[in-house]
């Protein structure tokens, strides 16, 4: 479900109340968590935080006119999605992270590559969410992505 919002304020307005509080929340914890440089946009149609061109003016290889994304937030048809690049790209952050979460979280985690998902409201760990928000600096994604780029 990808929305045509142009602002982070009105993909938020958008969004049907039931999933309006828990998106607001976890957008509000993911940018109050995350390391300094990050900047917060409408990309691919959620909310992404991003390394600005300005910091990295190669952006995205496969369309350079866009930010480099790091975390992205999305109301989904059937879940609200977090998407972290860390657990993806980093076997100790993704170690960490299906660690904790077991250890902090009742039921099962429903994760793929880059991608958590949350189909209960009341079951969003917000709290570790904003920890995985603190473990990559925007220099670390950016060595990270670029050694990723050379394979």
């Amino acid at each position: 479900m990808q929305s045509t919002a142009s602002t982070i304020e009105q993909y938020l307005a958008e969004l049907p109340e039931e999933r309006r509080v828990p998106v607001k929340k976890l957008y509000s914890t993911i940018k109050k968590n995350l390391p300094k440089g990050f900047k917060d946009v409408m990309q691919y149609g959620m909310i992404s935080f991003v390394i600005p061109h300005s910091k990295y003016p190669d952006g995205y290889h496969c369309n350079p006119a866009d930010a480099l994304a790091f975390m992205s937030l999305a109301s989904q048809k059937n879940f609200i999605a977090v998407y972290h690049m860390g657990v993806y790209s980093d076997p100790k952050i993704n170690k960490w992270f299906t660690d904790a979460y077991a250890k902090t979280t009742a039921g099962k985690l429903d994760m793929g590559k880059s991608c958590i998902r949350f189909k209960k409201m009341d079951k969003i760990p917000f709290e570790l969410i904003g920890e995985l928000s603190t473990k990559v600096t925007v220099d670390e994604w950016i060595a990270t992505y670029e050694k990723m780029l050379k394979k």
